[in-house]
């Protein structure tokens, strides 16, 4: 843990990606600002929900976290070390501690391999256990996420989305880790489907201690399951607060842009989401238009 009790500690990470051009000699004529300045934490047995829409640069800080991506500049301290400085063997074994839940649930596996080699196969990365031994573990993480214990010679093509995604939060647990990244696990499925994938993740969360960077544009789905919320905006957090706080009062005219755009199921409301939606467009537009201007 690190120093104020804090199991993640992101502070001032950035990810910039470079804009090269040319034919022959590639350079450098400028930078895509994906992550600006971020910085958070995350307690342990906590979710934190990181809502934007797409292209603001949630995604990226999550592969950030967990080092998929290196950071431009920043610090990532997990359990109290610098993952920013660790060196491969040592980031190695600190990923048993962290893992990570794809958007894409057919994407995300291996479709040569079988369901149980696919759970199995960070037990095998990591050497733990016996054959046997991982064998009994996999049935085990698969009963424990809802899915059929004897489906562990199939294919992931055999199954629907929700079920593969399943496998995929199956695999995810197989180190037993302290954090795990949702990359948006349920914005490919049905609604139905969403509900039962977010119910299990509190259930494993309760379980078994878990903590949870929940990463999604949704904002209902966001509310269904965070402690608190991070909204994002162009690599940056605009908003951070407890979850009921930013929905009940929002104090960023992008998070209220967000809310606004949430459906529900009452024509009158819409309605006036609709025009809430038009106003915050208009200030969000005239507060781009002064950053331009100041830029320049």
């Amino acid at each position: 843990m690190s120093t104020n009790g804090a199991l993640l500690e992101v502070t001032d990470l950035t990810k910039h990606f470079p804009i090269k051009q040319g034919l022959l000699f590639d350079r450098t004529v400028g930078h895509v600002k994906a992550v600006d300045g971020v910085s958070f934490q995350i307690a342990e047995g906590e979710t934190l929900g990181l809502v934007g829409e797409s292209g603001s640069g949630k995604s990226t800080t999550g592969y950030c976290v967990l080092q998929l991506l290196k950071p431009t500049s920043g610090s990532v301290r997990f359990m109290g070390r610098e993952l920013t400085e660790l060196g491969r063997e040592d980031l190695r074994r600190m990923r048993r501690e962290m893992q990570i839940v794809f958007q894409d649930p057919y994407a995300s596996l291996d479709p040569r391999m079988t369901v149980g080699d696919i759970v199995s196969e960070p037990l095998v990365v990591h050497g733990v256990g016996s054959r046997r031994a991982r064998r009994e573990t996999v049935r085990g993480l698969l009963e424990v996420v809802g899915f059929n214990p004897e489906y562990t010679n199939r294919y992931p093509h055999e199954f629907s989305g929700g079920q593969r995604q399943r496998i995929g939060i199956a695999r995810a647990l197989a180190l037993n880790p302290k954090l795990i990244v949702c990359d948006e696990p349920v914005s490919a499925l049905d609604v139905s489907i969403q509900a039962q994938i977010l119910n299990l993740l509190k259930d494993l969360q309760r379980d078994f201690g878990l903590t949870y960077l929940f990463i999604a544009h949704d904002l209902a789905v966001v509310r269904a399951i965070s402690d608190r919320i991070a909204v994002m905006n162009q690599g940056r957090l605009v908003e951070v607060g407890p979850a009921a706080e930013v929905y009940s009062s929002p104090q960023d005219e992008y998070t209220r842009a967000l809310l606004a755009a949430v459906p529900v199921p009452d024509p009158r409301k819409m309605k006036e989401r609709k025009e809430e939606r038009r106003r915050v467009a208009h200030v969000l537009a005239e507060a781009a238009e002064e950053a331009a201007l100041a830029d320049e």
